[in-house]
């Protein structure tokens, strides 16, 4: 089964390293993990918790612990930020904080408190929503990447990474889980202005690029905004940008996928689709539902390596797989293919609040 197979890698693969951290990728070719990310780690966590909650095995919910637990040394509680990549180095792009990264920790941070109630997690989750709030607001934006150890803000780029943009909406769900935790409003209003900055960004975001392949790039990244957009689908703006926005996901990803098509864009645009259709009756396109299931499903690995088998692969370039077995990818098609599981069962158990 998809789901057992996608979990016996998270947990087998040494994708999670034994300190706890999960590296970015592991480089097929090279046959070597990529450095320790922050980030990833604590969407480890989330997808870990989900595998928990989903199954029941224990090995799951001591594997997520064992990844909060690194977060919990790796955060600097005298800046209230996560660094990118761990361990530190020399080099000052691997000692950078990103703002899109720091909501995705906490929230991790907070799954692993509610299953558990070890005040660690929300205490690290609280210091680290606020220092979100305060040192990446700059000119109006979220300063996307700070450069340690002074965090200043780095010129904007020409990516949608180093730009500021509706995608940061999917990581100021921290701030909306913060408040529901711990009934503190100030994060309820940092949430808040948050949404009032992406809507304002939407109508550019797409395609917001020339080159195709950056293109399907930016569909992951707009993707981030529509699974935000579940949070506050009861708002009449918010739900058209929805429905207007699985639509555009959807052509462009048709439009592009022949020359390059992400693993991770596929599971994004299916687990918005299933939401919506289940959560707020944005009707559900089946047919292209049931495609874009079969698509994903051709990225989950099989192999003898245990380094491999059940993992996926990260895209398709011109016909031919990436040489990237991806955390990221793994989770959001794991929850994806579950979710279409289910949803073909008749309902599906999850809210917006245990999207990874």
């Amino acid at each position: 089964m998809f789901l057992e197979r996608a979990g016996r890698w998270f947990l087998h693969s040494g994708i999670q390293e034994n300190h706890g951290g999960v590296a970015r990728y592991y480089r097929i070719d090279l046959a070597r993990n990529n450095r320790i990310s922050t980030e990833i780690t604590g969407y480890a966590v989330s997808a870990l918790v989900y595998l928990y909650e989903s199954t029941g095995r224990q090995e799951y919910l001591d594997a997520a612990i064992k990844a909060g637990d690194f977060l919990l040394r790796a955060f600097h509680p005298e800046l209230e930020v996560f660094p990118f990549e761990w361990p530190p180095t020399q080099a000052p792009e691997e000692n950078r904080v990103f703002f899109f990264d720091g909501g995705i920790i906490i929230r991790g941070l907070l799954a692993l408190h509610r299953l558990t109630g070890d005040l660690r997690y929300l205490e690290t989750a609280k210091q680290a929503g606020d220092g979100l709030a305060r040192v990446h607001e700059h000119d109006g934006n979220y300063a996307p990447i700070l450069q340690l150890p002074h965090l200043t803000p780095l010129p904007y780029g020409n990516t949608w990474s180093n730009n500021s943009g509706c995608y940061q909406l999917k990581s100021a769900l921290a701030w909306r889980q913060l408040a529901d935790a711990t009934g503190e409003q100030r994060y309820a209003r940092y949430f808040e202005t948050a949404l009032e900055r992406a809507l304002a960004n939407d109508a550019s975001f797409l395609p917001g690029a020339t080159e195709r392949h950056r293109v399907m790039d930016r569909l992951h990244a707009y993707s981030y905004f529509l699974e935000a957009l579940l949070s506050v689908a009861d708002q009449p703006e918010c739900r058209a940008a929805l429905r207007n926005g699985i639509n555009k996901v959807a052509h462009y990803l048709r439009d592009i996928a022949p020359e390059f098509a992400r693993s991770d864009v596929y599971g994004q645009l299916l687990r918005v689709r299933i939401f919506a259709a289940h959560q707020i009756a944005v009707p559900l396109n089946h047919a292209q539902a049931a495609e874009e299931a079969a698509a994903m499903a051709q990225f989950q690995m099989e192999s003898i390596d245990p380094r491999l088998d059940g993992g996926f692969c990260f895209g398709k370039r011109d016909g031919h797989f990436t040489p990237h077995a991806n955390p990221v990818s793994t989770a959001f098609c794991l929850q994806a293919l579950h979710m279409w599981r289910q949803h073909e069962g008749g309902a599906i158990r999850e809210s917006w609040r245990d999207l990874i």
